[in-house]
């Protein structure tokens, strides 16, 4: 975007997250929030208040589709429902807005190929938003396995719970065909950084899980195959006591990330240790991945750059849990082509 130092952001739905998100367009250095849509009358302007009452100027819609219209937004943040992201970005992407789409970027597959497709005829960057790719814990991670500390990654694990509270049981109110469950709630993490370790992506699932009367799962735990016996394991439930951690057990010794939902409060902890005896617990700096997921984007867009997290990545990421909801269904390992 020719001689723009600054990207204008309009978020698309009053969803939870924006208790973390909207904050961090106000903070990011090259963002600025112009408005704020949602369909529930009132809940737009709500959240403005509640989240950044000292932001006065920016517009609060009733319309979906008036955000969409306004040509002072550049940009889109959509948090909706995960079944509705497919249609909210095409109609976003439609009227010219980039578009970062919260995780996952689509239920199906076939809709990720169609948004990337639409992005490209309209030349606008779309990214699937897992902010927590940018927080620096995971560059301090990937430099103790460059140092060759650890030796050859062969097992990843990955857990993502919290226990399900009453206000939050619309994400069990219908089937995984429909974006309900765990696996596309919280299992988009769980499955991202089982991935994220390997040079390669996984050629089986297998897992199993718990569903609901509405076809949701409640808990889903499985195993991804990398072939020549190097494993992912993945575990994610709204029956458990909350965890957001993954951990890397290389063929010289292991790391693990205590915590990836990070607090921008508290100082993340890093421990890695290796078979000649070696341990260390790392406390590094604090920071916001919110904030540096928007700071990422709003520069790709502004200075023409891919953005970190790719399409080929979005559509993996897909492939894979496609892969592994289909063997808790069937109870069938799954191969991943």
């Amino acid at each position: 975007m020719e001689n723009k130092t600054v990207l204008r952001w309009g978020i698309l739905g009053a969803a939870r997250v924006n208790e973390r998100l909207l904050p961090a367009v106000v903070e990011a250095k090259n963002a600025q929030l112009v408005a704020i849509a949602s369909r529930r009358e009132g809940a737009a302007a709500e959240i403005l208040a509640k989240y950044a009452p000292q932001e006065t100027d920016v517009l609060t819609l009733n319309d979906l589709d008036a955000l969409l219209d306004n040509l002072e937004v550049d940009a889109i943040y959509l948090p909706m429902a995960n079944e509705e992201h497919t249609e909210w970005a095409l109609k976003a992407i439609a009227k010219g807005k980039h578009v970062l789409i919260e995780k996952p970027m689509a239920i199906k597959l076939k809709d990720i190929v169609a948004i990337a497709a639409a992005a490209k005829k309209k030349k606008v960057t779309i990214m699937e938003g897992f902010m927590y790719i940018f927080h620096p814990q995971h560059d301090y991670v990937q430099q103790v396995i460059d140092s060759g500390a650890i030796g050859d990654v062969r097992t990843v694990r990955s857990c993502f719970s919290f226990p399900m509270k009453p206000a939050r049981l619309y994400r069990l109110n219908r089937d995984i065909n429909h974006g309900g469950g765990a696996m596309w709630d919280i299992g988009p993490y769980a499955i991202h950084t089982a991935r994220k370790w390997f040079d390669t992506d996984p050629v089986a699932a297998t897992a199993m899980a718990k569903f609901n009367d509405n076809g949701a799962d409640v808990s889903l735990s499985g195993v991804l195959d990398y072939s020549d016996g190097r494993y992912a394991q993945f575990d994610m439930s709204f029956e458990r006591a909350r965890r957001s951690e993954y951990e890397i057990i290389g063929t010289l010794g292991g790391i693990k990330c205590e915590t990836v939902w990070q607090n921008p409060d508290d100082a993340p902890v890093i421990s890695w240790w290796t078979d000649a005896g070696e341990e260390h617990i790392v406390e590094l700096t604090i920071a916001n991945h919110f904030v540096l997921e928007i700071e990422h984007f709003s520069d790709c867009v502004l200075n023409g750059r891919a953005p970190a997290l790719s399409i080929a990545d979005a559509k993996a990421n897909c492939k894979t849990i496609e892969a592994a909801l289909q063997s808790a269904s069937t109870g069938k390992t799954i191969k991943i082509k």
